[in-house]
């Protein structure tokens, strides 16, 4: 097989939209939330695969409406190729209902009938496509029905003639067979002569066949497990793989002896079952990383049964799924806990590996700003509405600066920024979003006292900000107020899904040194507080920043960065903090707001100028800034050269 091809692995089959309920414990019917992910065993395979390193594809198909849009846009973000993801112009995106009943019950509901990703056909599949890859999956589901069957045998054939190796999850689904009703999703074995038979023309192509006991039984026709392993070694000359849940695995590369374990044994790893959907293909994606790096077996159970750990104890399918950082950690180190979701460090590698976009730099305009903009508009006659105006303005001021280029951002409030907010969402801009109240000492939330129900009402893709005025230094009762203040908002943003940008000001008339600033990081990650990003004023030494870069390099190398905050500063002033803040590897960029429209907003609110007289000035600003950030940045690299 060549060594040199572009894809790893290509999973061929099944997408879908996971509907997951939040509620565990209860029955489906009584489930009041959901979370959506994308699902589907060859989908998940794919996103599994990527995230452990493998260049990984999808062939499929979606619909064309929101839930396929969502399949193909997260299916880029986790680095899967999706250029065979086709659109299906007449059929809907598959859903799947689901809910955690208690450890052993996990009822869900298909939504397939006459669904994209069963229209796959023949034409969908193509040489070049195939052979491209060191390995083809395919899963049970789609031999189902004969245009799936057909397509599937035809890129077996593909694989075979190009030396790709193919893969088979059998994948088995009663429901999906139309064996049982729709309300019995979750039953894994009925058996069936002809699935039984129809499977079985399957495996002589195959190199590798995973399945459960369950899966095996309805391949070999027969419940007892180690004659139905032999019964497709006769039909096959693939390393058969068994998984067998918390005893781990068992791998046959040749003959199947007479007792499992004497087999090459994969032993499981002692974790709490949370979540069973999904496990399996975790599993296949840890396997197939080994396997297809050519690591010894034993290497590719390992790899399987941790990821299968992962999934069982968490919420969803593919967002279960490790990353390779995080699985070699887990291997090095383990857990304390079986319970791997509160595993603290665990959970850090696994939320900051799988963030929704790696930002390299962003250059954010910040109009944010609510007190000074109310202080300002009173102060010229001019209602809220005006303010509101104004930040619309600013926003088309913002793009005009940037032109599309990437690492654009802004920071943006809910309360007079609304329509900015709404407009830029989606886009593809970095979005920062306040959630204190504004000026507030010791910490207060805008908008209520629970920061997880304000965030709940939050694109996903807002960044939450939040100033806090603080000084390791500071009276302890208001230091502990606001730092518990803090440690709520961080389990917020983690539970929500939100990354986190903590905005540190020492308060005015405190005493800051050099160290001051690093030493209020410290002191939060002290606390278990690891934010996404840090905004902070710019130094005005490279020891100061060296004590910072220091603090963050050693508590949370997986951090984002810094953004450098203007304070008002005069432009002339605010280019030499950022002349040194651009020579810092930890430095991703800055947040600047009144340095760019103060002026601008004072002119305009007192109808000194019109709405182009602000754009123009506000943009004059902004590209100034980035200009000058440019400049200074390639400057630091020419000279780290």
């Amino acid at each position: 097989m060549p060594t040199e091809r572009s894809l790893d692995v290509i999973s061929i089959g099944r997408s879908s939209v996971d509907i997951y309920g939040e509620q565990v414990g209860g029955r489906l019917e009584d489930v009041q939330s959901f979370a959506k992910y994308v699902g589907g065993c060859p989908t998940n395979i794919s996103v599994g695969t990527a995230r452990l390193g493998l260049r990984s594809a999808l062939l499929t198909r979606v619909g064309d409406e929101h839930m396929g849009r969502f399949i193909r846009e997260q299916l880029a973000r986790e680095g899967v190729d999706t250029s065979h993801v086709i659109t299906d112009p007449d059929r809907l995106t598959a859903l799947v209902i689901l809910g955690i009943r208690d450890r052993k019950t996990f009822p869900l509901i298909f939504y397939r009938e006459n669904c994209a990703d069963m229209a796959i056909c023949e034409a969908d599949v193509s040489d070049g496509f195939i052979a491209s890859a060191r390995a083809i999956v395919v899963s049970g589901t789609h031999f189902s029905t004969p245009t799936t069957d057909a397509a599937m045998r035809k890129a077996m054939r593909l694989a075979r003639m190009a030396g790709t190796k193919v893969v088979f999850d059998i994948d088995y689904r009663p429901v999906l067979w139309k064996l049982t009703g729709h309300g019995l999703g979750e039953e894994r074995f009925v058996a069936d002569r002809g699935v039984t038979a129809h499977l079985q023309t399957i495996l002589p192509s195959c190199d590798l066949v995973v399945g459960t006991e369950e899966e095996f039984h309805i391949a070999g026709g027969t419940t007892d497990t180690v004659a139905a392993l032999r019964r497709v070694r006769e039909l096959t000359r693939a390393t058969l793989v068994c998984k067998r849940g918390p005893m781990g695995c068992v791998v046959f590369p040749g003959d199947v002896p007479d007792s499992l374990d004497l087999g090459i044994r994969g032993p499981g790893f002692p974790v709490e079952v949370y979540n069973v959907l999904g496990a399996g293909d975790a599993f296949m994606s840890g396997f197939l990383r080994g396997w297809l790096r050519d690591r010894p077996l034993e290497d590719c159970c390992a790899y399987a049964n941790a990821c299968g750990a992962f999934a069982v104890s968490r919420h969803g399918c593919a967002p279960a799924i490790p990353t390779w950082t995080e699985l070699t950690h887990f291997l090095a180190h383990g857990s304390p806990t079986p319970r791997l979701r509160e595993d603290a460090e665990l959970s850090h590698i696994h939320w900051a590996t799988t963030r929704r976009r790696a930002w390299q730099e962003v250059l954010a305009f910040a109009v944010d700003h609510r007190a000074q903009l109310e202080a300002m508009a009173e102060r010229h006659g001019a209602g809220p509405e005006r303010i509101a105006a104004f930040k619309r303005l600013a926003l088309a001021a913002a793009r005009r600066a940037c032109a599309g280029r990437d690492g654009f951002g802004m920071l943006l409030d809910g309360i007079h920024g609304q329509d900015a907010l709404e407009e830029l969402t989606g886009a593809g801009a970095w979005i920062g979003r306040p959630i204190e109240s504004p000026g507030s000492r010791p910490l207060r939330f805008e908008g209520g006292l629970d920061p997880a129900v304000i965030l709940r009402e939050w694109p996903a893709e807002h960044v939450v900000k939040c100033l806090v005025f603080y000084h390791p230094d500071d009276e302890p009762a208001l230091r502990d107020e606001q730092e518990r203040q803090v440690l709520t908002l961080f389990a917020a943003t983690r539970a929500t899904g939100h990354e986190l940008l903590l905005e540190i000001i020492p308060p005015k008339g405190s005493e800051a040194g050099e160290d001051t600033v690093a030493r209020a990081l410290a002191r939060f990650y002290d606390l278990g507080v690891k934010p996404d990003w840090w905004k902070l004023p710019a130094p005005d030494s490279q020891a100061a920043w060296n004590r910072i870069s220091t603090v963050i390099a050693e508590r949370d190398p997986l951090c984002h960065g810094v953004l450098i905050l203007g304070l008002d500063a005069p432009e002339d002033t605010l280019k030499a903090g950022l002349a040194l803040a651009a020579r810092q590897p930890v430095c991703k960029g800055f947040a600047i707001g009144r340095t760019l429209f103060g002026g601008a907003a004072d002119l305009w609110l007192a109808g000194r100028i019109d709405d182009d007289g602000a754009v123009a000035e506000m943009a004059a600003a902004y590209g100034r800034m980035i200009a000058f950030w440019d400049e200074q940045r390639a400057a630091a690299k020419r000279a780290a050269a």
